[in-house]
């Protein structure tokens, strides 16, 4: 079976408060993307174990293990005894806010319960996934959302337009992990999430540029000041909706002006950066 796994962008990251366990509360606004990696799932019959390959080596210790973790959790459930050849051909950006490894992880278990037949729905998979990570039931359900609590309560949006969205990256990537640490050391920003959604759905670009932001940005640009250097250089260049996305290190522009943002990534591949030019999904 060979299935895409799509990447996604925070186009907007709250921090409402932080639970005791020491999760963050959160409120974002999160659109998927076309950009995608692809997931190609082999039954092995006769072999006792179940192998995670990828194309890009530095990535194949981390994703292995969160696509292993989901082949456990619902080998866990139903007790089958398959075993799975998982090959993951990446185009996904790492350490990059992006979501690559939990949407991988997402695709794994939607396959595996088409391929095993084991009827499960949205909701159920969701269940098995939230705790393997709290970003895999937005991948599962696969639609732009309102994610609340530390990810995992989804409300569906409607945005009116599909964006075309660059996504830049600097060299270095940042741990999220390391940026959670370091978010509390910094005051929060002014964001109203209900506006961001407000102005997706309507179609108002004018009321997201003014509501939208990452609490994330001041701990990550601490970190790496490379990130705020690109993100002022693509609202410089005229494109409000900027920002970076999760805990970065990837940053992003939208548009509808298909002429305006090629020539933007033609500028920003000039000067070295990583960038990739793909679109939202409504």
């Amino acid at each position: 079976m060979v299935i895409k796994s799509p990447a996604k962008i925070n186009l907007a990251l709250q921090i409402t408060g932080k639970r005791d366990d020491g999760y963050h509360l959160l409120r974002m606004v999160n659109l998927p993307l076309a950009l995608h990696d692809v997931i190609e799932i082999e039954t092995l019959p006769y072999y006792n174990d179940t192998y995670v390959t990828c194309d890009e080596m530095r990535l194949v210790g981390l994703r292995s293990n969160l696509c292993t973790k989901a082949v456990d959790a619902l080998r866990a459930r139903f007790g089958f005894k398959n075993h799975f050849m998982i090959h993951i051909h990446k185009e996904i950006p790492f350490a990059a806010g992006l979501g690559g490894g939990s949407s991988n992880a997402a695709v794994v278990l939607i396959a595996l319960n088409h391929i095993l037949k084991l009827g499960l729905s949205e909701e159920e998979l969701c269940e098995i996934a939230l705790p393997l990570g709290s970003d895999i039931p937005f991948f599962i359900k696969g639609r732009p959302a309102l994610a609340e609590g530390i990810g995992d309560q989804l409300t569906p949006i409607y945005p009116k337009n599909a964006y075309h969205c660059l996504l830049v990256k600097p060299e270095k990537g940042l741990s999220t992990k390391d940026v959670y640490l370091r978010c509390d050391d910094f005051e929060r920003l002014s964001i109203d999430i209900d506006n961001v959604v407000k102005g997706l759905e309507e179609g108002d670009d004018a009321l997201v540029a003014t509501s939208f932001g990452n609490d994330l940005f001041p701990a990550s640009t601490a970190l790496l000041p490379e990130v705020k250097d690109v993100v002022d250089m693509l609202r410089k260049d005229g494109f409000p909706l900027s920002a970076m996305s999760g805990s970065g290190s990837c940053c992003f522009a939208l548009s509808l002006d298909n002429k305006k943002i090629k020539a933007e990534e033609r500028k920003l591949a000039k000067l070295g950066y990583d960038v990739i030019l793909t679109e939202t999904k409504k």
